[in-house]
């Protein structure tokens, strides 16, 4: 049985560590299976030298693949309805990324029942690197 209705109340938080020190390996990594190679992400020296940048960072589709898995490790597979959100902060090889759910509402459509979650991913300074919505099925 998944997430249930009856066990949610509007405000009810949780949170989830979703990256654990960030390494360039996962940097490279993720540039790999994404096919996006950009050299920002994975070139230390054009990353700085070139681009004036302090170092490579992440993708911001890295930023909100893992706080996707948030959202579908509280919801459950295949129940993800809708997930969107905005990129505020870059991430950087080293750094520690927490995702927060926050319960907005629990609606019924066509008499199902649906969660609505505010999303926000924060680094290790409390700095928002991520934020969103989701919407999932629930059970009743």
């Amino acid at each position: 049985m998944g997430l249930q209705a009856v066990n949610l109340r509007v405000g009810d938080t949780v949170e989830q560590v979703v990256v654990d020190e960030l390494t360039r390996t996962q940097l490279v990594m993720y540039a790999g299976a994404s096919g996006d190679l950009n050299p920002l992400h994975s070139d230390e020296v054009y990353a700085t030298r070139a681009a004036g940048f302090p170092s490579v960072f992440g993708h911001g589709m890295l930023t909100m693949a893992v706080s996707g898995r948030a959202v579908t490790d509280y919801v459950g597979d295949g129940r993800l309805r809708r997930f969107g959100g905005r990129f505020s902060g870059q991430v950087w090889p080293g750094d520690t990324l927490t995702t927060r759910l926050v319960v907005e509402s629990i609606h019924d459509e066509g008499g199902e029942p649906f969660v609505a979650l505010a999303v926000v991913t924060v680094n290790h300074h409390g700095e928002v690197v991520f934020s969103g919505s989701a919407e999932a099925r629930i059970d009743p």
